[in-house]
């Protein structure tokens, strides 16, 4: 029997940031790019908020870029501050790195496991296998231990018998995080 998960986001994660104003460290995206031009070098910023006070920080998408190398598309949706360009800069690498930043992902993701009753254990299909596919809307850092638990609706600890057991087995190392695309495969 095969099954097919999604991690899927449900809002934008916090950007972790230690705040200027009260040393806070949690931003909200507000989705609000500014943009400057000098002469022919254009400079963006991603707005971002404090969650403590407020404070409005800037974080940097393009420096002194020539106009002519940035995508029109890309200007359109700067300027149009476009909430499906701030999903995509934040799981950038590029734009993380440059601005020194992590992101939290508590409460910002959930799991479709296809149906409302699939994550409950089926008496009729206790004797085979269950082959589980795992696929990841976005870059999301999971334990799989806890996808698998809440997927199934095991505790972490039953789970964790599980694979020293040997009955849940996966080709990738189930400790720790994952943010990409993995397959386990249960036996009963």
């Amino acid at each position: 029997m095969l099954e097919n998960w999604v991690v899927m986001p449900t809002c934008l994660p916090l950007v972790l940031r230690r705040c200027h104003a009260c040393a806070s460290e949690r931003f909200r995206a507000s989705s609000k790019f500014r943009v400057n031009a000098h002469h022919k070098l254009i400079d963006a910023w991603l707005l971002v908020l404090c969650t403590a006070c407020g404070e409005t920080a800037k974080l940097t998408v393009l420096e002194r870029v020539n106009v002519r190398s940035v995508r029109s598309d890309l200007l359109d949706r700067l300027h149009d501050n476009d909430p499906g360009l701030t999903a995509e800069l934040l799981q950038d690498p590029v734009v993380r790195r440059r601005n020194r930043i992590a992101l939290d992902w508590d409460n910002a993701w959930r799991l479709d496991t296809g149906g409302p009753d699939r994550h409950r254990l089926d008496h009729a299909a206790m004797d085979e296998a269950i082959d589980v596919s795992v696929r990841f809307a976005a870059r999301i850092p999971v334990r799989p231990v806890r996808l698998i638990a809440e997927g199934r609706g095991l505790s972490r600890a039953e789970v964790e018998r599980l694979i020293t057991e040997g009955n849940l087995v996966s080709a990738v190392r189930l400790s720790g995080k994952l943010s990409g695309d993995f397959t386990f495969t249960l036996k009963h």
